[in-house]
């Protein structure tokens, strides 16, 4: 079994609309930045309408809290990625395996980057979970543009308990982020494009490449974001996904001033 991880707007009147556009953008960023010090809360739809040596489908619901806070004098994001299956190629749905991150960040004026670890709780259905737990750190690096947002976040599991009869989970995924403003909320850059490699197997188990499309609005006063997004895993060694469609909602809680 090859897991991946996964299954961040003339006086008086000027100023405050270049103050807005400039909030926005801000926000805007902040929405595709996994190092961004910003409450959310999305839910993604994910359906790989064609597999690698499967004439099968899958389709995975993932729901994903992200929560900033202070220890100290440092500041933290703690993230919850919480998987369920609704099809895949073995007719099997339920609870995968929940992912949980706390990642140190540090703002510098060349742009911000943060250290944590990252766990795998093995809380998955039967034949839906790895069935070990896994620990190790995590990095990501991000900054802000005028044009967008760029940086890159890699985790890394090792496993240290679970059932002895199945395959440790030893990976390292490295995620891409790229984001180009277009202007009035939308915004085009890289999809979810988790690149996973399996230590114990010596090769990569996924080698994607897809695009984003996003947009940012306001309902009841609080900013939210949907994206759409199409990738492509040029990795083939197993039964995994070829090809995936995905749709995020995203509800982003600035702190208050």
């Amino acid at each position: 079994m090859k897991l991946t991880l996964s299954w961040v707007i003339a006086g008086v009147l000027v100023p405050c609309v270049v103050l807005a556009q400039e909030k926005s953008e801000s926000l805007q960023s902040a929405a595709n930045d996994p190092t961004a010090s910003i409450m959310s809360f999305q839910l993604q739809g994910f359906h790989s309408f064609d597999l690698h040596n499967s004439s099968e489908d899958s389709s995975l619901l993932q729901f994903r809290a992200a929560i900033p806070f202070t220890l100290g004098q440092t500041n933290h994001i703690a993230r919850l990625t919480l998987p369920y299956v609704t099809d895949s190629p073995t007719g099997q749905a339920g609870l995968s395996d929940t992912t949980l991150f706390d990642l140190m960040t540090f703002d510098r004026r060349w742009g911000r980057f943060g250290v944590g670890a990252v766990a795998l709780l093995p809380t998955g259905s039967d034949g839906l979970s790895a069935d070990k737990w896994a620990l190790g750190p995590a990095v990501g690096f991000a900054k802000q543009e005028n044009w967008g947002l760029w940086g890159a976040f890699n985790q890394n599991l090792i496993t240290v308990a679970g059932d002895d009869n199945r395959p440790d989970v030893n990976l390292s995924t490295l995620q891409p982020v790229f984001n180009y403003t277009l202007g009035n909320g939308w915004s085009v850059g890289t999809s979810e494009m988790v690149f996973v490699y399996d230590w114990d197997a010596g090769d990569f188990s996924s080698v994607p490449l897809g695009l984003k499309v996003s947009k940012l609005n306001r309902s009841r006063g609080l900013p939210w974001q949907w994206s759409f997004s199409y990738e492509h895993n040029f990795d083939d060694d197993a039964i995994v996904a070829a090809d995936t469609v995905s749709f995020t909602l995203k509800l982003l809680v600035p702190k208050s001033r």
